[in-house]
């Protein structure tokens, strides 16, 4: 993807929050997102289980038929099942929208398992919110840091959750392949967790790619990029990828 280069995203520890050390994460968020747009955030509200617990269900909804995968779900836009494209040979995905709402992701579920699936919704649906309020407070903060923090109620009211999990296959070749073209979330503040792998790539301010792969299984990557400069911080794309 062109030139790369051995920098590290700036890493930030939301474990331990209190009135002590908040104005020094807030300040390392605010620097972080001027300088790069993102930024890695470990995270340990959300038990190690209920991680593993979620990536079983992502693998559970891909291993389902293709006509079922394939059912319109979604009530936002441009959401739904994505896969099966010579563009993008290698790369499935799935929407959720308002997946922070149990009885929205049990409606979902009713429609890819009629006979029920308890453990799907109660999974999907506790992790968003758990993750969910990461996403709260990293918006707090940076809305404290550019001083409109009046503000503050309105945006969190304003917020639309979106759970997107998706699927990278290995090649079955030693051509290379792009997982997903190179592209910017211009209306989307997202927070991605994956299980441990590589792959994903960030472009710096010099047009530089930095490899990232998490530090932790308590790392989230914390994207705001387009988002912070033009329609800030609308929505939160919440994505997963197994």
């Amino acid at each position: 993807m062109g030139s790369e280069t051995s920098q590290k995203l700036p890493a930030i520890d939301f474990t331990n929050i209190n009135l002590a050390n908040r104005e020094l994460v807030k300040s390392q968020v605010y620097e972080a997102l001027v300088e790069y747009g993102c930024f890695e955030a470990t995270f340990d509200k959300i038990p190690l289980d209920l991680c593993k617990a979620m990536f079983g269900s992502i693998q559970e909804f891909f291993d389902l038929p293709i006509e079922i995968k394939t059912l319109d779900v979604c009530k936002m836009n441009h959401q739904g099942y994505v896969g099966q494209s010579p563009v993008i040979p290698l790369f499935e995905s799935i929407g959720i929208d308002h997946a922070n709402i149990f009885e929205r992701v049990k409606t979902i579920t009713d429609i890819w398992w009629p006979q029920g699936n308890p453990n799907f919704s109660k999974t999907i649906n506790s992790f968003t919110v758990k993750l969910a309020e990461l996403n709260e407070m990293i918006r707090k903060m940076i809305l404290e840091s550019l001083g409109v923090e009046k503000y503050i109620e309105q945006h969190m009211n304003s917020t639309d959750y979106l759970l997107r999990v998706m699927k990278y296959k290995s090649p079955q070749t030693n051509d290379k392949k792009l997982g997903l073209l190179t592209h910017t979330d211009q209306s989307l503040v997202t927070i991605l967790h994956q299980n441990q792998v590589g792959g994903l790539e960030v472009m710096t301010k010099d047009e530089k790619w930095i490899s990232y792969r998490p530090f932790s299984s308590h790392s989230f990557l914390v994207i705001v990029g387009d988002s912070f400069n033009v329609n800030f911080l609308m929505s939160i794309d919440l994505i997963l990828m197994p």
